[in-house]
């Protein structure tokens, strides 16, 4: 296995770190520790395109066929040298030394994957083989337009059986600004009824992108949307655990780059404890 020549770090996601098709090892800032990253589009393909996303040549489309005994093959040769060869050591700062998650995440959509549920199903297997920390996580970062697929939630049903969670994105509560952060027209009714359907089967968290664009944050009436709408959550009993707060922590590779910037740490702390205010628990990363 092909290995960084350098010691990770939480500004560098990079999904070739490791020489290998699906896996890939990372600082989570979110998660506090090693990451084992799964990358289900290594197209660089999504159905969304956010501004502030950091892969390179992202284009439109869904995740290719998995070539599951390749996935097994690396995750088994990957988790055999974090916890008995010398990769730790070599490439992970020692405040980091410590296997936090496996997460879904990568260069795209992951629940694109017409395989999903079989790869969290693999997971699951190869887990049992291996001598790992007892609250290790199974981490599914998604969109979430694609919650409503069969395989889909029967892969949510295995992840949550996997001391799993979800990482629901949902950064813009206005039609208007998801798509120009996010580039979807997804509604706010749908992204509802999904994350619904998300919480009642796994624990769930939103995670919103917060940052400045053309030297502007979030307009006043869009932190109001955003704030309705968590409240409208709240009133319709929708279950999810609380809000996954982050700034930018690594460079954009979209065309919008140079407009974006992070927002003034006074304007962060602000927007999370108005959020904090409504009663939900919030996780934040600036």
């Amino acid at each position: 296995m092909q290995t960084t020549s350098k010691l990770l770090n939480s500004a560098d996601h990079s999904r070739d770190s490791a020489g290998l098709t699906y896996v890939y090892p990372v600082i989570s800032r979110r998660a506090g520790g090693v990451s084992i990253g799964i990358n289900l589009n290594p197209n660089n393909a999504c159905n969304w395109r956010c501004v502030y996303c950091q892969v390179p040549d992202l284009k439109r489309g869904s995740a290719p066929r998995i070539d599951l005994e390749i996935l097994e093959a690396e995750l088994r040769s990957f988790l055999n040298e974090l916890i008995h060869g010398n990769f730790m050591e070599r490439y992970v700062p020692l405040e980091a030394r410590n296997i936090r998650d496996i997460a879904l995440s990568g260069n795209g959509e992951p629940t694109s994957a017409k395989e999903f549920d079989q790869v969290i199903e693999l997971i699951g297997h190869i887990k049992k083989d291996f001598v790992l920390p007892a609250d290790l996580k199974t981490v599914l970062i998604t969109n979430g337009s694609l919650i409503l697929r069969a395989n889909v939630q029967a892969g949510l049903q295995k992840i949550a059986a996997l001391n799993g969670e979800i990482w629901f994105k949902f950064d813009r509560a206005s039609p208007g600004e998801r798509r120009r952060i996010n580039n979807t027209t997804i509604s706010l009714k749908k992204i509802q009824e999904n994350l619904n359907i998300a919480a009642s089967i796994c624990p769930t968290w939103l995670q919103t992108c917060i940052f400045q664009l053309d030297g502007r944050p979030p307009a006043d009436d869009e932190v109001s949307s955003y704030l309705a709408f968590i409240r409208q959550l709240l009133e319709c009993q929708i279950p999810f655990r609380g809000v996954l707060l982050y700034g930018l922590a690594r460079p954009s590779l979209q065309p919008e780059a140079s407009r974006l910037a992070a927002v003034e740490p006074a304007w962060f702390k602000d927007f999370e404890a108005k959020i904090r205010a409504l009663g939900v628990t919030v996780k934040s990363n600036p």
